[in-house]
This record gives C-alpha cells, sequence and structure tokens, in this order.
C-alpha cells in the first residue's frame, strides 16, 4: 500500500500536498529533507488537542490530574503503541542502517514519525484536521481514562503499599540484559525481604523492567490478601 493509501485507509485523511507526507514519513537516517522539524509541531498540537479534550471530559480533576493523564497519552510508548496498531513501521522511509538494525519497529522513531504525521496535517489542512486525526488514532484511549488512583506508576503504588503495612521499600536489582545495545532487553528482580519473595520483571529499558516487576508484585501482594 502506497503512502497516500495508508494514510487514507488508516487515519482518514487525504494530504494535497504529497510532499508534505513523504517529508513525514522520512527518518533523518534517509534524507535531509526529514520529519524532525515536523515532529516538533505534532508534539505542540499533540497536546493541545489532548489537554482540551481532557478539560472537557475530566470537569471536575484537579491540575495535577490533568497533567498526568496527559502524560499518559502523549508519551513516546502510548504514540508507538498506536502507530504499531495503525501499520505506519512499514511507511517510514530509513537509511540502510536503521532499516537493518530494525528501526522500523523502534518505539522512539514510530512515536516520533506520528507526531510528525499530526504536523504535516496541521500544516496541510490546519488545526480541526489535525485534531480529527489525533482523536481518531488516540481513539480508545481518550474514550477509556484511568481512574486517578490508577495513574500512579507501580514502583509508587508498591512502596506506598509497604509504607501503610509498616514494611520497607523494595530493592531493585538487575538480574541480566540480553541483546544488542539498540535492542537490549532487561531482567529485574524486585525483592521484598520482609515478605521473604523475588518478583521479576522484563523491559526494554531498566525503569520498564522495573515497573514490570513492581506490577508483579502488587498481582501477588493482591492475590496473597
Amino acid at each position: 500500500m502506497n503512502p497516500q493509501d495508508w494514510v487514507k485507509d488508516r487515519l482518514g485523511y487525504k494530504f494535497s500536498s504529497l510532499a508534505l507526507l513523504e517529508q513525514a514519513l522520512t527518518h533523518k537516517s534517509a534524507s535531509v529533507e526529514h520529519n524532525e522539524r515536523l515532529e516538533f509541531l505534532g508534539d505542540a498540537i499533540l497536546g493541545s488537542v489532548v489537554a482540551s479534550a481532557l478539560y472537557r471530559q475530566r470537569p471536575d480533576a484537579d491540575e495535577g490530574t490533568l497533567s498526568r493523564l496527559r502524560a499518559l497519552l502523549v508519551r513516546g510508548e502510548t504514540l508507538a503503541d498506536a502507530a504499531r496498531e495503525l501499520g505506519l513501521g512499514q511507511q517510514i522511509n530509513l537509511g540502510t542502517g536503521e532499516t537493518r538494525s530494525g528501526g522500523h519497529q523502534r518505539g522512539s522513531i514510530l512515536a516520533n514519525t506520528l507526531e510528525a504525521l499530526f504536523g504535516a496535517v496541521y500544516l496541510d489542512s490546519g488545526f480541526d484536521a489535525a485534531a480529527g486525526v489525533i482523536t481518531m488514532v488516540l481513539g480508545s484511549r481518550l474514550s477509556k481514562l484511568p481512574v486517578e488512583a490508577d495513574l500512579r506508576d507501580p514502583k509508587t503504588r508498591l512502596q506506598e503499599w509497604l509504607q501503610a503495612k509498616g514494611f520497607p521499600p523494595p530493592e531493585y536489582v538487575v538480574d541480566k540484559t540480553t541483546g544488542a545495545p539498540h535492542v537490549r532487553t532487561f531482567v529485574v528482580l524486585c525483592r521484598i525481604d520482609s515478605l521473604n519473595f523475588d518478583v521479576e520483571g522484563i523491559g526494554t529499558s531498566r525503569r520498564r523492567a522495573e515497573q514490570s516487576a513492581a506490577e508483579q508484585a502488587l498481582d501477588q501482594l493482591a492475590n496473597d490478601e
């Protein structure tokens, strides 16, 4: 599927300027006419659209809650997941090195390209068109927002649970790492000596593996209660 047909099929949008679309889909490894400026623009528009939607959907939420919800929706992981669902990876123009190293499925490249597309739609047709595309892409993520208590990350929730029970905080230890530097996988143990158990978490960064381990620990503690 060519890029124009892909955009119409997956984003419900038709570009007037094919040059803008091509630039939005071009990584800096492939050409000097790349998408970083469009990414910058798209990031700002995304933040504005999401802030407006949250303001309307959560009329009783305070500023802190709205900020956490916005951060959840605009973070790289969320955008990369949405890009994968759209099949964006195969539409990105990459240099030879990035192609060989799996750049078409790298989270940062997917997220940045999606933001560049938002910026390109804005330049092509204006804010309302860009807002429509963003709302469609985020879809259920906007309509099924978590409750405030679930906005705290697993490590924070685990530490709060342990403190409430009078236990010391857990210890996170990297058990092993595998893979090449650009596709590394971390295995982290969450150790809770006071309860005499270790829980394993896996992620593409140490932070993600720690959060995964904390989530597993919370699940186990809930089952034991």
